[in-house]
């Protein structure tokens, strides 16, 4: 049976929370062991709740964003991932529609790296036309960035890198400028808007994170598609697949996304259902 979600307007803070309690089987078989269903449940009723936008936002798209950070084992804090708002054309009403995407931060995305047990060090930063930059190739690769005094204006962003120093002692690193960044960004959905252009330090530096993970050795497969389930960069058609009916028991392979996404059934729950204590505050609350 589909898992249920209540969909009334009369109370929207605790039909939210009604919401998450439901989906309760799917993040339990989505996330990590050292995340409980509990604080996940919890931080995400606090960005959501504090945020008129999400509160408003298609709850399709909401609940399905919050179960792709489930299965990335990242909290959407504000630190780690974060729940974000991009306006979509309805084709039934020729209106706009709040729909929701999940985003990786920056933050989280290096937490994922490091847990493969691979990576000794590593890091991602935008560079600033003021900023003294010196890159070395070769058989050990490695840059040399320094900024200026705090009191000294940086200047215009003009590219980003990310480094890592492996357990083994190697070194890599990946150099992006500001145009092959904005090569990315031209296929984004919300390259206008949204991510973009709201955030887009995170986004260059995810962008170039991204690049050098694919030479990180990973812990598993379910670690890279971290980068491929990140919505604020996928290109549009990726954007546009529908989606499916979430199951309060996902398929046996959960390190694919559509074992989890799925359509969510609306009758609405029982408004006696019990639900848990969810005011603690976890972290800052982002308007995207």
């Amino acid at each position: 049976m589909a898992t249920q979600l209540a969909t009334r307007d009369n109370n929207p803070v605790a039909i939210i929370r009604q919401n998450l309690t439901a989906m309760a089987p799917s993040f339990r078989a989505a996330l990590p062991a050292h995340i409980s269903v509990e604080k996940f449940t919890r931080v995400a009723q606090t960005a959501i709740t504090g945020n008129p936008d999400l509160l408003e936002a298609d709850r399709s798209t909401l609940f399905a964003a919050c179960v792709r950070l489930a299965q990335d084992g990242l909290l959407p804090d504000g630190r780690e991932a974060a729940l974000v708002i991009f306006n979509a054309k309805d084709r039934a009403t020729g209106g706009w529609t709040k729909k929701v995407q999940a985003m990786p931060m920056i933050a989280g995305i290096l937490k994922k790296l490091r847990q493969s047990g691979e990576v000794a060090k590593i890091s991602a930063q935008v560079v600033y036309e003021n900023d003294e930059f010196v890159v070395s190739y070769g058989f050990d690769e490695d840059v040399t960035h320094n900024p200026p005094r705090l009191d000294q204006p940086r200047g215009k962003p003009i590219g980003a890198y990310a480094t890592a120093i492996l357990k083994d002692g190697s070194k890599l690193l990946e150099v992006m400028g500001l145009e092959e960044i904005d090569k990315v960004r031209n296929v984004s959905r919300s390259k206008d808007k949204g991510p973009w252009v709201d955030w887009w330090s995170e986004m260059a530096r995810k962008t170039v994170m991204r690049r050098l993970a694919k030479r990180l050795p990973m812990s598993s497969d379910r670690d890279q598609d971290i980068f491929e389930r990140d919505e604020t960069m996928a290109v549009e058609h990726q954007l546009h697949s529908p989606v499916r009916e979430i199951q309060p028991e996902p398929a046996q392979n959960l390190s694919r996304l559509d074992a989890l996404e799925q359509a969510i059934d609306t009758t609405p729950l029982d408004p006696n259902a019990g639900e848990k204590r969810g005011d603690e505050d976890m972290g800052e609350n982002l308007n995207a």
